[in-house]
């Protein structure tokens, strides 16, 4: 389907640094903000909470769109985007693949980025 498609990696931006807090402001704080690093599910482990959180969850198969937390959280994907529907899928690079897809449809269609 494809002929020619070439995907550069995004341009990385430095972190903001955090102001510097006196220890008379640090002792107001009930709790600082922690950083969460969401690159990957590779890259960030679960806690004990949220491994029970997920071993309680409602299940079902969302291929015939019985799991309820994938129904709930494409109903708020579409409501957040103002899109009529959305769609989950397990992986970046599917929801890459999907989008390139719809664009170049016909056999032969390139997609040049």
């Amino acid at each position: 389907f494809l002929h020619h498609c070439s995907l550069l990696p995004p341009k990385r931006r430095l972190p903001t640094p955090l102001p510097v807090m006196s220890s008379e402001d640090a002792s107001k704080v009930e709790e600082a903000p922690r950083a969460v690093d969401m690159r990957s599910d590779t890259v960030t482990k679960p806690t004990d909470e949220m491994r029970a959180a997920m071993a309680a969850a409602p299940v079902g198969d969302d291929v015939y769109g019985d799991d309820p937390t994938v129904n709930r959280l494409q109903e708020l994907a579409a409501e957040v985007s103002g899109m009529e529907a959305a769609l989950f899928v397990s992986s970046g690079t599917m929801g890459n693949l999907l989008s390139i897809l719809c664009h170049c449809s016909q056999n032969g269609s390139e997609f040049i980025c």
